[in-house]
């Protein structure tokens, strides 16, 4: 099955997501960190692109990505901006863990892709290394991405990746 067979409906974020938003993203920890209702708005509202998967009308996956030149404070953002312009940055994709494997996070990164066609920026993200995230490695080592660099963070070990600019279509 491939993005394009994805059941999922892939539209920009909406004020009424915020609360299902939230659910999804602090069930996935520690893939992802977890947020407050007020944090996860501030992302948004800093976002580049808020991207959110529907399957069957019900919010089932989200892509948010914040783009270079921000002040966003993450410190792998900040790793990445000290050493890339022109980037898009996946700061948290998280799908509802009762639809996985209905190709949702391809849906989702297939959208973020063609938005940015022809634009020459870059994609890049960060997979922990620990604790182990080896789904999400694989994840996007499969839809093109390419290991930049490390970093031990104490609690946390991340593995810096990032994917050509997609070219205009």
């Amino acid at each position: 099955m491939s993005a394009a067979n994805s059941p999922a409906n892939i539209r920009p974020f909406e004020p009424g997501d915020l609360s299902t938003l939230l659910l999804l993203n602090n069930a996935a920890v520690p893939a992802v960190n977890e947020l407050t209702a007020e944090d996860l708005l501030d992302l948004v509202n800093q976002a580049l692109v808020c991207l959110v998967a529907e399957v069957d009308g019900a919010v089932s996956g989200l892509l948010l990505c914040v783009g270079d030149g921000t002040s966003y404070d993450s410190p792998n953002y900040l790793w990445l901006s000290e050493r890339l312009s022109n980037f898009a940055y996946t700061d948290r994709i998280c799908v509802d863990e009762t639809k996985r494997g209905l190709k949702i996070g391809d849906a989702l990164y297939a959208e973020l892709f063609r938005h940015f066609a022809g634009t020459g920026r870059c994609f890049v993200c960060e997979v922990n290394e620990r604790p182990p995230n080896p789904g999400s490695l694989r994840f996007h080592k499969r839809l093109g991405f390419e290991e930049i660099g490390t970093a031990d963070n104490g609690d946390k070990a991340v593995i810096y990746l990032k994917r050509a600019p997609e070219p205009a279509s």
